[in-house]
């Protein structure tokens, strides 16, 4: 009985210390998972803030895409996320900016009116929203949206923007097939160079086998004066359909110097021509001429042919590519080695800054001028020999590379400023017979200007702009300043 007892203690001690064992093994696991969740939370933090920063950096990367001109690739970036991060005003509107730019106008409107959900007076969506509904060719619903946006106080540039497209509209609402535009401007100013002439009155030229000394004619010296200009123009264009449409137009121009009237130009140009597809792919080829006065007489005519090539990728940047031909004719007797056929082409880009409110071109461009003059130059300065045996302009034919930048700013939603640069350099074919060189020019011109328009038809523009043309050949080398303040009334 004593054993029996005994075997029941230890049994009963062992499965005591079992049941603490377990207790304890329980408890240190209950122990490890507190600690693990702990942990966890402690670890989550940063990689929450992992997450963001990683998705901030994502939305960067699409917002640069879209500015350089690749809102396909961000399209493409920010997609696969529309489905967790649709409702967020910032992704959305990334999102449906890159699908407008990228030709998806109808995915661009759902993500426009999740943003417009959220914040129904955001200016930028409500207009890209309307520009997609018009690409989509919803007429009515852009229409409205253009007009919800007109009353958002949208910048200069935006305002006419979007009163472009309601034009658009009315005209196909209305059937309206042909338009009309128009306008007439007076302005006063300063010329320090009205002739475009050197500032030497005396040059050494080789004439009769020796140099000498020959004083110019003073209609051929550097004169300035103040002037006042005229000028008035008007173009009617006509709608074929939505692929074709037809125009012509005019512009007379006048100018009137106070004292040197032997330099008054008086000129008449117009102009005609098709253009062919879309807004944002658009071909236009026209034909143009005009005749140019010199104080009271006639002085020149020209005609030609120009075609230009408008390709609009998104609503920041469009690309420019053209073409001319032009025929330059002297009615003097005296100017007629000066005719020539010019040739010309380059390309140009444009782009939109700040939303519209802002925005920079620039250019470049290669031609020719051929000396076509049968016309033998013979001397002007009084000695009658031949100088120029093959015909022609006395310095032959030119070739000419030119470099142009623009930039316009608002200001404000009356007042814009701008400006403009270019530069030009140009190589003769032929040695100048009177200097014993071969011509090369290198001509510059900067403008500056503000246009103030205290309304809608109305505006006022003062502009100074300065030229230079620099030559290896004295009288061909002159500088000039003009100052303007112009006044203008458009019609439309």
């Amino acid at each position: 009985m004593y054993i029996i007892l005994m075997k029941l203690m230890n049994l009963s001690m062992t499965l005591i210390w079992i049941l603490v064992g377990l207790m304890m093994a329980a408890c240190g696991a209950y122990a490890q998972e507190t600690g693990q969740k702990v942990r966890q939370r402690s670890e989550s933090y940063p990689q929450d803030l992992a997450k963001v920063d990683s998705f901030e950096n994502l939305l960067r990367d699409a917002d640069v895409l879209i500015k350089s001109g690749k809102p396909a690739a961000a399209y493409a970036l920010l997609e696969p996320l529309e489905f967790e991060h649709a409702g967020e005003v910032r992704f959305d509107y990334l999102i449906a900016t890159a699908a407008l730019e990228s030709g998806k106008p109808a995915l661009a409107t759902l993500a426009f009116e999740r943003v417009l959900a959220v914040d129904p007076v955001f200016p930028s969506a409500r207009l890209d929203m309307a520009i997609a509904y018009y690409q989509l060719g919803d007429m009515p619903r852009a229409k409205t949206e253009f007009i919800f946006a007109l009353k958002q106080n949208p910048s200069e540039a935006e305002r006419t923007r979007i009163k472009h497209y309601l034009d658009e509209i009315a005209a196909r609402e209305a059937g309206k097939s042909t338009v009309s535009a128009g306008y007439i401007e007076g302005a006063v100013g300063y010329d320090t160079n009205v002739n475009s002439s050197t500032s030497q009155s005396q040059v050494e030229i080789f004439e009769g086998g020796t140099w000498r000394v020959a004083t110019l004619d003073p209609a051929n010296v550097k004169v300035s004066d103040s002037y006042y200009g005229l000028a008035a123009g008007a173009t009617v264009t006509h709608r074929h359909d939505s692929y074709w449409s037809y125009y012509a137009g005019a512009d007379l121009r006048g100018r009137v110097n106070r004292i040197q009237k032997f330099f008054d130009i008086f000129g008449l140009n117009a102009r005609a021509g098709i253009l062919v597809g879309e807004n944002a792919n658009r071909l236009r080829i026209e034909v143009m001429g005009e005749r140019s006065n010199l104080g009271d007489a006639p002085n020149y005519y020209s005609a030609g042919l120009n075609a230009d090539w408008r390709r609009i990728f998104n609503p920041g940047d469009q690309l420019n590519v053209f073409a001319q031909y032009m025929q330059y004719r002297y009615y003097d007797p005296f100017m007629k080695p000066n005719d020539i056929n010019q040739q010309a082409m380059g390309l140009g880009w444009l782009h939109y800054l700040a939303e519209g409110r802002s925005s920079i071109s620039g250019s470049l461009y290669y031609g020719t001028e051929q000396d076509i003059s049968p016309v033998i130059t013979t001397n002007y300065l009084g000695t009658p020999f031949v100088v120029n045996p093959s015909g022609g302009r006395i310095d032959g034919a030119k070739r000419f590379t030119g470099v142009r930048a623009a930039g316009i700013a608002f200001i404000n939603k009356m007042t814009s400023l701008f400006a403009s640069a270019g530069m030009q350099v140009g190589d003769f074919s032929k040695v100048n017979s009177y200097f014993l060189r071969q011509r090369y020019d290198r001509y510059f011109d900067l403008g500056l200007g503000a246009d103030w328009h205290w309304n809608e038809l109305w505006s006022l523009r003062p502009q100074l702009y300065m030229f230079k043309n620099e030559s290896n050949i004295p009288v061909y080398a002159y500088d000039r300043l003009n100052f303007s303040l112009t006044v203008r009334r458009d019609f439309r």
